[in-house]
């Protein structure tokens, strides 16, 4: 798993996967999304800071939940918002 500077990355062990592909506000409220980000602290998948909405850092910031896997197929890493850290993995 990462590692470094970034105590929020180093804590992962494992990966949050999406069980679905659908940012739950969006679908709430009948909004689009860009691309979607799994919460790696409760799960929650919702959308980019490309969307229209930025759930994900909306989330994050009122949560503290900081860290944050891409959940578009192919892609593997992770972005913690506090540290503007990123890793693969």
């Amino acid at each position: 798993m990462p590692n470094g500077s970034c105590t929020h990355l180093s804590a992962i062990t494992t990966i949050k996967l999406p069980t679905r592909r659908e940012c739950a506000e969006c679908v709430k409220i009948g909004a689009q999304w860009v691309h979607l980000r799994t919460c790696q602290q409760c799960g929650a998948t919702l959308c980019c800071d490309s969307s229209p909405n930025q759930h994900a850092s909306k989330h994050a910031r009122a949560s503290r939940h900081p860290v944050i896997a891409s959940a578009q197929p192919g892609e593997r890493w992770l972005y913690c918002y506090p540290d503007a850290a990123f890793a693969e993995y």
